[in-house]
């Protein structure tokens, strides 16, 4: 029984990038396995040299992998590449692409961090002001007959609706979670990823992610030299990926009925629309895998413009808002005193 050491998806993608690297100088694929297995530590290792004999007993690599809880996608590649043959290029496209995935997340929780830890010092002061210090200015301003001050009534305003507001959002969560195990999980995978796609704001990132994943993986094994009708069957069979096991069986079932690549491939809400018009002009020159190729790259592209411009915004946004509240605290502690000061 393989013994189950927790991969980090950073090292797998980095294991399936050196695998690539060395079928690319023609090693066989036991033989890059095993050179690999010399830089690893303790149980990988140990995992490594199952892994060869597994894969002299003739099982697959994906099938290897998924023992080992390798990331889905990081399969998806493996297993479509064991299909089509071409290993080393599917390994380094396919652990580049998660590596600058891992690289995103990091620089995202970099670029949180620190406003979200700002933000949880500012609130903690904020409730100190609004619950210990204005209360006494206050009762000091009704004896002196004072008017309170337009950031005074800001603090006070914000003191009191924020347990609204955490309710409210406490209720939508709630909702949330009951929609998603009476009603979401009960969906097929196409109907799941139609839905999440219409989500505002992450529904675009979705919707590149998986109209990249699908396009790469037919570009692949359509310059492999299979058919469609046979590529879709490759993802008809794919058992570890349901959603796109479901799309293989889907568009297979309508190209019998006499509708078009394109029409089927336009009418899925989860996909890029431009999608649709790539095959059909890759149908017309006798070019589809390498025009679905190039969109691939155009997809990914277009993710990272995508992702580069919420950083832009995101740490901005949030600075701004603790700017505001630390302005308004201030001057609703110091415009009290200039009050006080005038009234003597």
């Amino acid at each position: 029984m393989m013994n189950r050491s927790k991969w980090k998806v950073e090292e797998q993608a980095l294991f399936l990038k050196r695998t690539g690297e060395l079928l690319a100088r023609g090693y066989p694929l036991s033989e890059a396995i095993e050179s690999i297995s010399f830089y690893l530590d303790g149980n990988k290792k140990e995992q490594m040299e199952e892994c060869l004999m597994d894969l002299k007993e003739g099982y697959p690599l994906y099938e290897i992998l998924s023992k080992l809880n390798f990331n889905k996608n990081l399969i998806g590649y493996v297993y479509f590449a064991e299909k089509h043959g071409g290993l080393s290029e599917a390994f380094l496209d396919g652990s580049n692409m998660v590596l600058k995935r891992e690289k995103d997340l990091k620089r995202l929780f970099r670029l949180l961090y620190y406003p979200l830890l700002l933000m949880s010092v500012t609130l903690f002061l904020f409730i100190f002001v609004e619950r210990i210090l204005l209360p006494k200015f206050t009762s000091l301003f009704q004896t002196m007959q004072l008017k309170m001050n337009f950031f005074t009534r800001i603090v006070y305003f914000l003191g009191d609706s924020g347990p609204i507001v955490f309710l409210v959002f406490f209720c939508l969560f709630l909702l949330a979670l009951f929609y998603y195990y009476l009603y979401f999980r009960k969906m097929n995978q196409l109907l799941q990823k139609g839905s999440i796609v219409r989500l505002p704001l992450v529904g675009p990132v979705f919707r590149l992610l998986y109209t990249h994943y699908f396009s790469v993986q037919f570009s692949y094994l359509l310059t492999g030299g299979i058919s469609i009708f046979e590529a879709l069957s490759l993802f008809e069979n794919n058992m570890r990926q349901p959603f796109y096991k479901e799309i293989g069986t889907e568009i297979k079932k309508r190209l019998t009925t006499g509708e078009r690549l394109e029409m089927i491939l336009a009418s899925f809400p989860f996909f890029e629309y431009e999608l649709s018009r790539i095959v059909k002009h890759g149908q017309e020159n006798g070019k589809l895998g390498q025009e679905l190729y190039f969109f691939s790259q155009y997809c990914l592209t277009k993710l990272e413009s995508l992702t580069e411009r919420w950083m832009k915004i995101i740490q901005p946004l949030l600075y701004s808002l603790i700017g505001l509240m630390i302005v308004s605290m201030y001057l609703a502690v110091l415009l009290p005193m200039f009050h006080l000061l005038d009234g003597i």
